[in-house]
């Protein structure tokens, strides 16, 4: 398979997608996303995955606490990262003159995704600048000597076949073995007590889920057969995750969840997800253990597909 060929990818076209067939078991890969946002994320992360209610984090190439995480994620032995690309609110790792349709002259990348998704929609982003950008924050996590054993998008970017066909490439160019599929299951969406919007609007990017597929297949990368917790983003609370775990289907299913500290360092941060971090760290450190422990779930990582 070479990179080139995601490019041959035709739109009308129906795919199976290549990930595991759902069995008798239920098998959860936990993912806390933005790794590197502050230390207290970090912490939060670190804390979670010591006792063993995480699977993976995935790291943000230009956090502000980039450094404290890459130390914190060697102290905990086994832990996978990953690399959270970036393509909207923050700076970018490559240099602005190679991404100058992603970023503007000082690197900064635009603070407004329905204003990226517009843009991109018109063929105002460069697929190779992505690319390009996407390589450029894999390859900061690699030099700092993270395995990355997967990729995802901050805001779930790569729903769009549009940055999932670049991701992809720059996944296979970086030998990333894995990515997410970010496609929210109906059953895990009536399992929420989210808000009535981000519930609808999950269901309508569903209708990207067989070009993702197709996309996935051509490019052999690893994959779940779907994300979960997607849609109680910000509202991911005890009961939540209760239902969540005890009423999963069959299935090799990613859990997304973004636990952390809310202190000082947070204010200072833009990000929706505040005082919510503290209930998703809490809700995992409580029920994650006890469910793998009593066999309801199997805990897998990326290297588990």
């Amino acid at each position: 398979m070479h990179v080139w060929e995601l490019a041959e990818f035709r739109p009308g076209t129906r795919y199976a997608a290549e990930v595991p067939s759902p069995g008798k078991s239920i098998r959860i890969l936990v993912n806390a996303d933005d790794l590197g946002l502050t230390a207290g994320v970090n912490r939060a992360v670190a804390e979670l995955a010591m006792v063993g209610a995480l699977s993976s984090a995935t790291l943000m190439a230009g956090g502000s606490a980039f450094a404290d995480a890459v130390e914190r994620a060697r102290a905990v032995p086994g832990f996978r990262i990953g690399c959270h690309i970036v393509l909207v609110d923050g700076m970018a790792c490559a240099p602005a003159g190679q991404v100058p349709t992603l970023a503007d002259s000082a690197g900064r990348l635009r603070d407004s995704l329905p204003r990226f998704l517009l843009e991109l929609q018109r063929n105002k982003i460069a697929e190779r600048e992505i690319e390009s950008e996407a390589i450029a924050q894999i390859q900061r996590l690699q030099a700092a000597g993270i395995a990355v054993s997967h990729v995802d998008t901050h805001k779930h970017t790569h729903l769009f076949p549009r940055v999932a066909r670049p991701l992809l490439r720059a996944a296979m160019a970086c030998g990333v073995p894995a990515i997410r599929n970010p496609f929210e299951q109906e059953w895990s969406a009536r399992l929420t007590r989210g808000a009535l919007l981000r519930k609808l609007e999950v269901r309508a990017l569903r209708s990207f889920q067989v070009r993702f597929n197709g996309l996935l297949r051509a490019s052999g990368l690893r994959s779940t057969n779907g994300s979960i917790g997607v849609s109680a983003t910000g509202s991911l609370d005890e009961a939540t995750l209760r239902r969540l775990l005890h009423h999963a289907e069959p299935g090799t299913w990613e859990l997304v969840c973004h636990p952390g500290y809310n202190d000082a360092e947070l204010d200072a941060v833009a990000t929706r997800l505040r005082g919510t971090r503290d209930t998703e760290r809490l809700a995992l450190a409580k029920l994650l253990p006890d469910a793998v422990r009593s066999g309801a779930v199997e805990l897998i990582s990326f290297a588990d597909l």
